[in-house]
C-alpha cells in the first residue's frame, strides 16, 4: 500500500504549479478579453476555494483517497472481488472516475436542486484559470459524498484515486483558462483531452451550449453520448459569458456567490 502521508503536500504544489503556468499563459497568450476587473474575481475565486477547504476539513474526517484506503482494507467493491493487475485497476479506476464526473456534471444541469448549487460556477462571467476552482461549498461536500459512493462501489485503489484527483484538478484549471491554442494544437489535443476552446463552449449564455461540453478531463465522453459542440455559435472572441439573469458585476462578489444558491433560480435562456 503506497504512503499517502504526504499527499496534500503533493496536491498543493501540482495545484500550484498549474495555477502558476496557466496565469502565465494567459498573460503571454490571452484568448479573449476580460469584462470584470481580474484582482475582484480572483479574490472571489481563489476565496471559494478558501472556503471549500475548510468546508471539506470540518465535515469529512477523511477525504476520497482516505475512503479508498478504508473499502481497500474491508474488501469492499469490484476490483476486491475480481482479480486484476493493478496496472489495469488503476488505469481503469482513472477512467470510471472521469465518467463518473461527466455524469454528475450532466445532472448538475438537469436536475434544479442541484443547479442551484451549480449556477455559482457558471455565474462567472469571465473564463479563466480561477473559473476552474470557482464552486460553492455544499457543491463541493456533495461531490465528495458522489465519489465516495464510486469508489467504494469500484473499490478504486488508493493511488488511482489520489491520481485521478490531481488530474481532474489541473484539467479543470487548463480547459478554464484564457488562453489561445494554435488551431492545430487544438484539434489534436481535444481528441484525447478538453481543451480551452472546447470547454469555454460549455461557458456560454446561450442555454443550448452552455448544456454540451460537459467533460473536465477526457472529451471522448462528449461525443460518445452526445453532448459535443464544436465551436460557439458567436466565436470565441465574441460569445458572451455567464448566465443571462447575472450580467453584472455582483458575481465577482464572495458574499454573493455565497449566497446564490439560496436565491429563487431564474430562467437561463438568453
Amino acid at each position: 500500500m503506497p504512503d499517502f502521508t504526504s499527499e496534500p503536500m503533493i496536491r498543493l504544489l501540482c495545484f500550484g504549479g498549474v495555477l502558476a503556468v496557466m496565469a502565465l499563459f494567459e498573460i503571454a497568450a490571452p484568448r479573449r478579453r476580460l469584462v470584470l476587473a481580474k484582482h475582484k474575481r480572483w479574490f472571489t475565486n481563489l476565496g471559494l476555494v478558501v472556503v471549500d477547504t475548510v468546508a471539506l476539513r470540518v465535515l469529512f474526517p477523511v477525504l476520497a483517497v482516505g475512503i479508498a484506503e478504508i473499502a481497500a482494507a474491508r474488501g469492499w467493491g469490484l476490483f476486491a472481488v475480481i482479480d486484476l493487475p493493478v496496472w489495469f485497476e488503476i488505469l481503469a479506476s482513472v477512467i470510471l472516475l472521469d465518467l463518473a464526473i461527466y455524469g454528475q456534471h450532466v445532472a448538475s444541469h438537469k436536475v434544479e436542486m442541484l443547479w442551484r448549487v451549480h449556477r455559482v460556477h457558471h455565474a462567472d462571467r469571465d473564463i479563466d484559470v480561477t473559473t476552474g476552482l470557482r464552486f460553492h461549498p455544499i457543491e463541493i461536500c456533495l461531490s465528495m459524498l458522489y465519489k465516495f459512493v464510486i469508489v467504494i462501489i469500484l473499490g478504486a485503489p488508493a493511488f488511482a484515486v489520489f491520481l485521478f484527483e490531481v488530474i481532474l484538478n489541473g484539467t479543470a484549471m487548463f480547459n478554464h483558462s484564457n488562453v489561445k491554442l494554435p488551431t492545430l494544437a487544438d484539434r489534436l489535443v481535444r481528441t484525447i483531452v478538453v481543451t480551452p476552446d472546447m470547454h469555454r463552449v460549455h461557458h456560454s449564455v446561450i442555454h443550448r451550449e452552455h448544456d454540451t461540453n460537459y467533460g473536465f478531463n477526457l472529451s471522448v465522453w462528449d461525443r460518445l453520448f452526445k453532448t459535443y459542440t464544436d465551436q460557439p455559435e458567436m466565436g470565441h472572441e465574441g460569445m458572451t459569458i455567464g448566465l443571462a439573469p447575472y450580467q453584472t458585476d455582483k458575481p465577482g462578489r464572495l458574499d454573493w456567490s455565497l449566497l446564490l444558491p439560496f436565491k429563487a433560480a431564474k430562467p437561463r435562456d438568453e
